[in-house]
């Protein structure tokens, strides 16, 4: 056995001390650094394979290097550096037990120039691993705060931003177009997010960010800080214009007037911060509709049609008001889109007027053609909401009856003519289809119709197989939406490869989902091949 030796060295405590207080981190992290970088020196020494454990005594800075063996039952051990057999350690240390140490007291180092400089670079590799920790649990929890800092520096157009401790990045495209900042100018903007990098935490700022704008305005507006005015959407084009809706919960407070304020006093101070970008604010509202009109302030609108399921508006505006609504190079209808995530079709009343009379012709000589009637009769029908053949067919004799001008003989008249239509061109369609190759299996395993038939044939889907290739999407796409929906096309699919034979004797899952009806497995692991309220302006 060596004997103990340890050397107090105070003065490591004293340079401890110092380093926390310079790097505001904790002393015992810097000793913990030293003890690590001790250890390091010892290896080298006595032998890279070794445990060579080193200790700093928090009292008096004494130092004390060992050497650790763990007691194994195997024999000889697996790593003969740092285990022994327990037959042999007994005869050591007597009582001792498998998994125990033996701890073995080595001689102090005496460092020599190489070894102090490679113990220096591990107190200070582990110095600043623990200050970006720090760093990174200090401003983890701050995303979505605006910050002040000055500009330190520019690389490639970006620029670093010091935080004070830390430093932050600030992109060439997120910041306002036009604006330029040089070395130690004030910068306020807002945190978007905050990553742990391998080169440590990376803070990144914007000024593009719609929530900058939402930020800056809870600083000016006390209503907004409180929680009694909530901004409930911002649309953006930075630099340039930009569209927020606002929501009071107190029906005394109007919220588009606390946030202009007094003769436009806080909108003005947010519009300075943000480089003269024009600000509307506009009355946030649970309708849809309404909201979409005020978001398209300042243009007038008269009519709006909604399609929920498809995110999708059409809106009817005044000639005069068509260039108001879209905006310089489509900016007010793309600021509209942006705040009520709804994609917008402008019209005006003109070519909305058009396409209705274009949509009355087409249907009405679609019943002139296929009832063989003039254009008075199908002109009555097209009126009264009929579209389709197939709809004059369904429709109860007394309810066609009661259309101005018919009867009962008239009504049964029109339902006979409208079957005979659809018979001779549902026969037509299927010799077409027939005449394509698409097989009978095809049409019994989905049900289509002769049309669906013949455009799946024009798609080249012709036989079992060539249907049950398909992914769900594909067969929503060749059919449209209007005919198909994605779990009626997953129990299409899925059925044509049960007839198709894809399942062998097992029964494929009737619950299968979309994703593995588009490209994952099946059953036996076959791989698929379908992979205005009121506005104000700034």
């Amino acid at each position: 056995m060596a004997v103990d030796v340890a050397i107090a060295r105070p003065e490591l405590l004293q340079v401890a001390d110092a380093v926390a207080r310079e790097k505001m981190i904790e002393r015992e992290e810097v000793l913990e650094a030293m003890e690590q970088a001790i250890q390091k020196a010892g290896r080298a020494k006595y032998g890279q394979e070794k445990d060579i454990r080193a200790t700093i005594d928090r009292r008096n800075g004494e130092v004390r290097l060992s050497r650790w063996t763990e007691v194994v039952e195997a024999e000889p051990p697996e790593n003969e550096a740092t285990q022994i057999p327990h037959r042999i350690a007994v005869k050591f240390k007597p009582g001792i037990q498998v998994g125990e140490f033996i701890v073995d007291p080595l001689p102090p180092i005496d460092f020599g120039r190489i070894a102090a400089q490679t113990a220096k670079q591990v107190i200070v590799q582990r110095v600043r691993e623990v200050e970006r920790k720090k760093q990174f649990d200090e401003y983890k929890d701050r995303v979505g705060e605006i910050i002040n800092g000055v500009v330190k520096r520019t690389e490639y157009g970006n620029l670093m931003v010091e935080l004070g401790k830390a430093e932050a990045l600030l992109r060439r495209d997120e910041t306002i177009p036009r604006e330029a900042f040089r070395n130690g100018d004030r910068v306020r903007a807002y945190i978007y997010d905050v990553r742990e990098e391998q080169r440590g935490p990376q803070i990144f700022l914007s000024r593009t960010h719609p929530g900058f704008l939402a930020k800056l305005f809870a600083q000016e507006v006390p209503e907004i800080y409180d929680g009694i005015i909530e901004i409930k959407a911002v649309a953006r084009d930075p630099g340039s214009r930009a569209k927020m809706a606002v929501i009071s919960r107190d029906s005394s407070i109007d919220p588009v007037g606390a946030c202009v304020g007094m003769r436009g006093s806080r909108v003005q101070a947010v519009v300075a911060e943000l480089q003269g970008e024009k600000i509307d604010i506009i009355p946030w509202s649970g309708d849809q509709a309404t909201f979409i009109v005020n978001a398209l302030a300042p243009a007038e609108v008269t009519k709006v049609v909604l399609d929920d399921e498809g995110r999708r508006v059409e809106v009817v505006v005044p000639d005069d008001q068509l260039s108001l609504a879209i905006g310089r190079r489509g900016q007010n209808v793309r600021l509209a889109s942006q705040l009520t995530r709804y994609d917008v079709d402008i019209l005006t009343e003109a070519e909305e007027s058009e396409r209705r009379q274009e949509d009355f012709r087409k249907r009405s000589g679609l019943f002139v053609e296929g009832l063989d009637v003039d254009d008075v009769i199908a002109g009555l029908l097209v009126t009264e909401g009929f579209s389709s053949l197939e709809e004059i067919v369904e429709v109860a004799d007394e309810e066609l009856a009661e259309i101005e001008g018919f009867d009962e003989t008239v009504a049964a008249e029109l339902k006979r003519r409208a079957m005979a239509s659809i018979e001779r061109r549902d026969a037509e369609l299927d010799e077409k289809r027939r005449e394509m190759g698409v097989e009978d299996a095809v049409g019994e395993a989905g049900g289509f119709t002769p049309a669906m038939m013949v455009a799946l044939g024009e798609k080249g889907i012709k036989s079992l197989d060539d249907l049950a290739d398909l992914a769900s999407d594909e067969l929503i796409e060749m059919l449209g939406t209007d005919s198909v929906d994605e779990e009626t096309a997953n129990a299409i699919i899925m059925a044509a490869r049960q007839r198709a034979g894809w399942f062998g004797d097992e029964e494929a899952d009737p619950d299968a989902t979309a994703d593995e009806l588009n490209g994952d497995t099946t059953a036996d692991g076959v791989v698929e091949n379908g992979g205005g309220d009121g506005d104000a302006r700034a």
